[in-house]
Order: structure tokens, then sequence, then C-alpha cells
């Protein structure tokens, strides 16, 4: 039984973290073998506020040594790392897809570099930036990050599509073979516009923004898993990529036409195996 260990943040009511990335993945037909860096009753957006804690780096290296007390980190497929809750947790996940490679040197470390979005209240604590920068994004396969990460990444600023090429391209001369750039904001204020870039070229992905009272979360998360997923199926970047632009709309819309804002990954759920409405890709 093969599967993907994801390695995320985790809440009890809602979709983000691995509540937006597990059942996305299980509804393709993929094992998932889930480890929370932390467990909240919510997400922070909530002006309530939340409850819940983040675990300690060792819980996930216990958690990983028990996977391989049974043989099945050899059954890995891939690893995917999103919101980590400490610096040492970095450590924990860097040590993890070292053990996982070992025992099975086919696996993909794909790599959510999540550094926080002081716009949305969200802050990472300290050392977990420099950690991704320096560690865990160059040895990715493949790196997940939105316009702000790519540029800390690539140590560029990123104000056109130029930039973001450029910032790609530098990107991938760090360590991954893929750049998926999950929000280029600078782009369009029209569309919502993603970035897939690989030694093979260069790809541009663009939807209708859709409008919110409250802007989702865990969207970022969703378009993790959707790639993952697709690209294990099929071994083919760009039409991964493509899949999983055209199915976060597809959850996306439903969610907008419920009038909610927690992600309807449960309704939308056959959109994520095969969407309904498709946007073609613009190679660049």
């Amino acid at each position: 039984m093969k599967g993907i260990l994801s390695v995320q943040s985790h809440v009890v009511y809602g979709h983000a973290g691995n509540s937006s990335a597990v059942f996305p993945l299980q509804r393709m037909g993929f094992e998932v073998w889930p480890i929370h860096t932390v467990q909240f009753s919510n997400h922070t957006q909530y002006k309530e506020g939340w409850t819940g804690r983040a675990f300690a780096a060792e819980d996930i290296t216990s958690l990983v040594s028990g996977m391989a007390a049974i043989g099945q980190l050899e059954n890995c497929e891939a690893v995917l790392s999103g919101y980590q809750g400490s610096a040492e947790q970095c450590l924990a996940i860097q040590e993890t897809v070292q053990r996982v490679k070992a025992a099975n040197p086919q696996a993909l470390y794909v790599c959510d570099p999540v550094m926080g979005a002081p716009d949305k209240g969200c802050i990472v604590a300290p050392g977990i930036a420099e950690h991704l920068i320096n560690t865990l994004m160059p040895m990715a396969d493949i790196i997940v990050p939105n316009q702000f990460e790519l540029s800390q990444f690539a140590g560029i600023e990123i104000n056109s599509l130029e930039d973001a090429v450029k910032a790609c391209q530098l990107a991938l001369g760090k360590g991954p073979k893929m750049v998926l750039v999950k929000h280029l904001h600078s782009v369009s204020s029209e569309m919502f516009s993603m970035m897939l870039a690989t030694q093979e070229g260069c790809w541009l992905a663009q939807r209708p923004h859709l409008e919110f009272d409250k802007q989702p979360v865990g969207v970022g998360d969703l378009i993790s898993a959707l790639f993952t997923g697709q690209y294990l199926a099929t071994g083919k970047a760009e039409e991964a990529f493509s899949h999983c632009n055209d199915a976060c709309y597809a959850v996306l819309k439903e969610t907008s036409q419920r009038g909610e804002w927690e992600l309807q990954t449960i309704a939308a759920q056959n959109e994520i195996v095969d969407p309904a409405e498709h946007f073609p890709l613009e190679a660049l």
C-alpha cells in the first residue's frame, strides 16, 4: 500500500493544512498518511480566535520512526510539507525527507514553504523562513511558493511577469526540479494567476477572480495537494498544473456560490477528479 506522507497544520473545523489537503488526495485515489505540525480548533482568521497548540518536533520524528518500524517508508511515494509551527519542526522535516528517500529513492519531496502572510495576520515563528530558504526548498523536488515566498528564495523583487519568470529560473538553479507559484498577484488584477516552471519550460495559468466577503483560507494547501496527486498519477507536470488550476477553481466556485469562506471541498469533490471548466495554459 503506497501513500503520501503529509506533514502540515490541521484544523478540527474547516479546511486548512491537512484538513484541506488530505481529502482531495484521497478522492484522487491516494492513501494519505497525515502528521500534524499544529492542531487548532479552526483557522486563525476567525475574529473569535482559536484554540489548540503546536506539537513538538520530536512528535514528528517519533511518528516517522513508527512508520519506519513497520516497513512503510519504502512505500512512501511523496512527502508533502506545509505550515511548520517551529524552526525545530523544519529540522524534523529535513530528517523525514532524508529517511524516506533512503528507503525509497524514487520518492518526491514537495515543499509548500509557508513563510507567513502579514496582511492576513499569519506570522510564522522565528527561524522558520531561514530554514525553508536555506535547507528545505533547495532539497525539494517541487516547491510551491506564493509570490512573496518565491521572491525571498530567488533573492529578487517580483513586479511583473518577466520578473516572475526570472525568479523561477533562479529558483530552479538552487535545487528544485519544478517551481509552482501558487499565486502571482503582480501579473494581473483581473485574473488569478499561477505559474509552473521546469527545465522544459514555463507556463502561466489564469482563472477568474471570485468575490468573497472574507477570503478563504487553505487554498494554497489545496493547490499543493492537487498538483502532487495529479503529477504522481500522470508523471506529466504540465497536465498536473492544468488540472490543479481547474480543480481549485471548481472548489472556490462552489464555495462562492454557497456564500461560504470555508472551502467547500466535500461539496465539490467530484470536480476534484473531473473539473467541469477548463482554462488553457499559456506557454511562456
